[in-house]
C-alpha cells in the first residue's frame, strides 16, 4: 500500500471522519490519498493552516476522539502551531501531520540552515508543545509510528502528536498484513477510604469540577455526583458547563473574573474536593497558601505534575484518573448531611446576586434564551469569553468551549468549523471584534458550505481587554488598543454582505430576539455596543480571590465570611481580613482616579463601590 493511503486509512479507520489542512506541495500525495478515500474520511480545506488546527481542536473537543490536520511543509507547518499549542494545554488529542521535503533535499544531519525549498525542522520546534513528535525517515517505519502517536495522542493526559513524513516517504510503498492499533485503554479501579471520610467528616465541603470532565462521560458522572452529595458546585472556567444554569448545586466559577458567590464559598469551605483542575493562578491568585486557606483540599488529577505544584502543605494529591474517583465515591453510597451549608452559600448568592451586573452581561444572558439545548457555543478570547462564562445560561445539553490554557485570540470561528462536523448541531461561534478579524476569512469557508454557524461579534470597537487595562494601569493612555490609537474595526454589515452571509445587528437589549435562530443559514450578529466596557468583578494581581474589585462593603464582607457562626456578631475585622481590604481599597481608589479624567464609561469603579455599599 502506498505510505499516504496508509494514513488516510488509519484515520477513518479510527473513527476520525473529518481532516482540516490547506493544500501544498509536499501534501500533494496526501490530498490524493484523502481523494481517493472521500467516502470514508473527509478532507476539508480551510484558508489558513491556523484555521485548520483550531478546526481539528474543536473537532476532537466536541467527538471525544482524536482530531487532524495537515499541512505542507515550511510555512505550513509553522501556521500550524498555534493550534499545535492550544491543543497541549488544553489536553486535546490531535493528529498533526507535516509533508517535508524528500529526503534527499533535507539538511537533517549537516550544518547548513536549509537545503531544500520551504524545508523546516518543524521537530525541533514542537518537541515542548507535543506529547509525542516524529520524523519518519523510511517507509517500513510509518505503521508502527503512526500508531504510536495516536495511542499516545489519546491516552490519558490526552494532548497532540505530530508526525512529519518526506514527500517521497508519502509517495512509497509499503507490504502491511494489517493495521497496527494499540489503543486499548483500562481504566484503572480506584479506592480511597480517606476521600469517604473526609468528606462524611466534613461539615462545609464543596466540589471544584475541572476540565477533565469534559468529555460526554465525565459530564454525566459529574451531574449523578452533584445530585448524590447534594452540596455546593464550583467549576473552573473551562469547566462551566458541566452542570446546568438551573443545577440547584451550581454556584458558579471560581478565579479572578469568577463568581463572587464561588469565590466566596470556597473561602468558607473546610474541605475541597478538586477534580481534574489545575488550580492555577488564574483560579487561585498568585498567593496559593491564602486560597481557602482553613480548607483541607483533595486534588485529583492524572498528571503528576501538576499536582506537584502545592497550595497546602497538607494537600491530599491523588494521581487518578478523575472519573475513576468519580465512580468509586458514587459505589460507596455516601450521604452527606450538610442542609445548613447549602442554606449558607444560598444565602451569599442571594446578597451577591446582581451586583455585578453590567449592561454585557444582560446582552449575553437574553442571547442565551434563543439559543437551542443541542447548540454548541464557542467563545473566542477576551471580554467576550468572560461574558460568556459568567453568563451565559446553559441548557443541560449545551456544551460551551474556550482556548482555555492558551488564549488565543481567532480560536472561536474555526473551531466552530470543527465542532460542526463532530456534532451536525448548531453552533454559536462568540466573538469580540478583535479576534474575530484574526481569522475572518473562514467565514468564506462557512459560505461555501452553507455551515449552520451563527458568529454573534460583541463589537465595542476596541480591544476592550486590554483598553481596560490601560485604563486602570496608565492613566487612560490607550495604545493600539482604541479607534483613536490606532486600533479599527470593518464595517460588519459589509463584510456578512461580501461573503454572502444574513446579518443582524442588536444595540441594546430590547432588541434582541431570536429571528437569527429560525433557520439553519450561517449568520452575522453584531452586538454594537458604543461605550467602554469593562469586566467585574476581577481580583487584582496578589488579592485574595474573594476580594474582587469592586470591594464589597467592609460590613457585608464581614458578615459573609461569618455566615455559619453559632451567632454573626459585629466584631472587628481580623488583621488579615483588613489588609486584605485596604489592600484592595488603596488599588481601587488609584483605579477611580485614573477614571475620573475625562471619563465616558457610566459604570466607573467609583459607581460600582457606591452600588455595593448601599447593598451591603
Amino acid at each position: 500500500m502506498k505510505c499516504s493511503d496508509y494514513v488516510v486509512k488509519f484515520l477513518a479507520l479510527n473513527n476520525i471522519k473529518h481532516v482540516f489542512g490547506y493544500p501544498g506541495g509536499m501534501a500533494t500525495h496526501l490530498m490524493e490519498s484523502f481523494r481517493k478515500y472521500n467516502s470514508e474520511i473527509q478532507a476539508h480545506i480551510c484558508y489558513h493552516e491556523q484555521a485548520a488546527s483550531f478546526a481539528a481542536c474543536g473537532y476532537a473537543q466536541v467527538s471525544g476522539n482524536a482530531g487532524a490536520a495537515y499541512s505542507t511543509s515550511g510555512p505550513g507547518a509553522t501556521n500550524l502551531i498555534t493550534g499545535i499549542c492550544n491543543a497541549y494545554f488544553d489536553s486535546i488529542p490531535v493528529i498533526f501531520i507535516t509533508c517535508q521535503v524528500n529526503r534527499n533535499e533535507s539538511s537533517r544531519g549537516t550544518q547548513l540552515r536549509q537545503r531544500g525549498f520551504q524545508e523546516t525542522d518543524i521537530i525541533s520546534i514542537v518537541k515542548s508543545i507535543t506529547k509525542f513528535a516524529a520524523y519518519i525517515d523510511e517507509p517500513s517505519k510509518l505503521p508502527e509510528i503512526l500508531s504510536r502517536a495516536y495511542t499516545i495522542a489519546m491516552q490519558p493526559r490526552r494532548g497532540p502528536v505530530l508526525l512529519d513524513i518526506p514527500m517521497d516517504v508519502l509517495r512509497a510503498d509499503i507490504e502491511i498484513k494489517d493495521f497496527i492499533s494499540n489503543n486499548a485503554h483500562n481504566e484503572k479501579i480506584f479506592y480511597n477510604s480517606e476521600i469517604i471520610e473526609l468528606l462524611r467528616n466534613s461539615r462545609r465541603p464543596c466540589i471544584i469540577f475541572g476540565a477533565a470532565l469534559k468529555d460526554s462521560e465525565g459530564i454525566r458522572l459529574a451531574r449523578e455526583l452533584a445530585d448524590t452529595l447534594k452540596i455546593p458546585c464550583l467549576s473552573s472556567m473551562p469547566a462551566v458547563d458541566i452542570l446546568a444554569y438551573d443545577c440547584p448545586y451550581k454556584f458558579g466559577f471560581i478565579g479572578a473574573y469568577g463568581s463572587r458567590t464561588a469565590n466566596f464559598i470556597a473561602a468558607k469551605s473546610d474541605l475541597i474536593l478538586a477534580l481534574g483542575s489545575r488550580l492555577d493562578i488564574r483560579q487561585v491568585g498568585a498567593l496559593r497558601e491564602n486560597f481557602a486557606s482553613d480548607s483541607r483540599i483533595i486534588r485529583i488529577d492524572i498528571d503528576s505534575a501538576e499536582l506537584a505544584y502545592n497550595l497546602h502543605s497538607d494537600d491530599i494529591n491523588i494521581n487518578a484518573e478523575v472519573k475513576a474517583v468519580i465512580k468509586f465515591i458514587l459505589s460507596s453510597n455516601i450521604k452527606l448531611d450538610c442542609p445548613d451549608w447549602l442554606k449558607i452559600c444560598c444565602e451569599i448568592r442571594g446578597k451577591l446576586s446582581g451586583l455585578d451586573d453590567l449592561n454585557e452581561n444582560n446582552l449575553m444572558s437574553r442571547l442565551s434564551d434563543f439559543i437551542p439545548d443541542e447548540s454548541i457555543i464557542i467563545a473566542d478570547v477576551g471580554q467576550n469569553q468572560v461574558w460568556t462564562a459568567q453568563s451565559f445560561r446553559n441548557k443541560p445539553a449545551q456544551k460551551i468551549l474556550f482556548s482555555s490554557g492558551l488564549g488565543s485570540m481567532g480560536y472561536s470561528l474555526p473551531a466552530s468549523i470543527g465542532a460542526y462536523y463532530a456534532s451536525g448541531e448548531k453552533i454559536i461561534s462568540i466573538n469580540g471584534d478583535g479576534g474575530f478579524q484574526m481569522n475572518i476569512q473562514e467565514l468564506q469557508f462557512i459560505a461555501r458550505e452553507k455551515l449552520p454557524v451563527k458568529i454573534i461579534v460583541f463589537n465595542n470597537h476596541s480591544l476592550g481587554m486590554l483598553r481596560h487595562f490601560q485604563e486602570m494601569y496608565f492613566d487612560r493612555k490607550y495604545f493600539h488598543t482604541t479607534e483613536s490609537s490606532g486600533y479599527t474595526v470593518p464595517k460588519l454589515s459589509k463584510i456578512a454582505a461580501a461573503y454572502g452571509l444574513d446579518y443582524y445587528c442588536f444595540k441594546n437589549i430590547n432588541e434582541i430576539n431570536g429571528d437569527f435562530m429560525e433557520n439553519n443559514n450561517p449568520a452575522l450578529i453584531e452586538i454594537d455596543i458604543n461605550h467602554e466596557t469593562i469586566i467585574h468583578p476581577k481580583s487584582r494581581f496578589g488579592q485574595a480571590p474573594q476580594n474582587q474589585e469592586p470591594l464589597l462593603d467592609k460590613n457585608l464582607y464581614s458578615y459573609i465570611m461569618q455566615l455559619g457562626q453559632e451567632k454573626y456578631i459585629e466584631r472587628p475585622l481580623t488583621n488579615m481580613e483588613n489588609n486584605i481590604i485596604e489592600s484592595g481599597i488603596r488599588n481601587q481608589e488609584s483605579g477611580i482616579r485614573n477614571q475620573e479624567s475625562g471619563i465616558r464609561n457610566p459604570r466607573s469603579l467609583k459607581h460600582y463601590s457606591r452600588a455595593l455599599s448601599n447593598a451591603a
